[in-house]
């Protein structure tokens, strides 16, 4: 999934990005609020961990005007907020969800917590139950990040396991080329590379050939008898 963190601490940006990037996500930094509205503005997001404490704003200022339309954020109405903070007030607290957080994360924390809420609220994004997502033979587990083809374990590369997961949350459902590049990859890919084609047809070929169907001119389907 596609996933802005907004946060001024390099640090801790870098580690979080990276414990994010492990099990599959494109990450996104922005440093401070113009950056992350800037950001927010062309690229639909599913879900941004907001830091309360920044240099230019703070993070419920940010989540206020996001919730009420008040700036241009693309895919506003599926975007989940994630808050991180050294404010652990139960008046802190509650004012973050007041303002539209979907959760609120004080910090520090631990990077197996973080990632815990970060399946959880995407869970959410999507209607998935659990972290445990089947379709036909196919078997993954956002949380142990392992796919399984009729209980045979599946090597993927984190890129392939990223769009299993983003075609196994809509199974049967046509999924643009474009639409794959934004959720899986960050904003350093090229879009004028061949990139999400190599990345399916790797994909294609360890999941049996015959699971993700091209649909000439519209983008790739995940096929529900796999």
């Amino acid at each position: 999934m596609r996933l802005l963190l907004v946060e001024d601490e390099e640090d801790l940006a870098t580690a979080v990005r990276l414990g994010l990037t492990r099990v599959g996500h494109a990450v996104d930094v922005a440093t401070d609020a113009a950056q992350a509205y800037e950001r927010l503005s062309y690229t639909a997001y599913d879900l941004m961990l907001l830091d309360v404490n920044l240099p230019d704003s703070d993070g419920f200022a940010i989540c206020r005007a996001i919730r009420r339309g008040e700036v241009p954020v693309e895919g506003a109405g599926e975007l989940r907020i994630l808050m991180l903070t050294a404010r652990g007030a139960l008046r802190d607290r509650v004012r973050g969800l007041d303002e539209g957080a979907d959760d609120y994360l004080v910090k520090p924390f631990a990077l197996v917590e973080l990632l815990a809420r970060v399946r959880a609220l995407l869970r959410r994004d999507t209607g998935g139950a659990g972290a445990v997502l089947t379709v036909g033979p196919l078997t993954l587990d956002a949380a142990r990040h392992a796919a399984t083809r009729e209980g045979a374990p599946l090597a993927l590369t984190n890129k392939e396991f990223g769009v299993l997961h983003y075609l196994m949350t809509r199974p049967g459902h046509v999924v643009p080329a474009e639409e794959l590049l934004e959720h899986v990859w960050d904003e350093n890919a090229d879009p004028f590379t061949q990139t999400v084609r190599v990345t399916v047809g790797t994909l294609r070929r360890k999941l049996g050939g015959a699971a993700i169907e091209t649909v000439i001119g519209r983008g790739y389907r995940l096929r529900e008898a796999a």
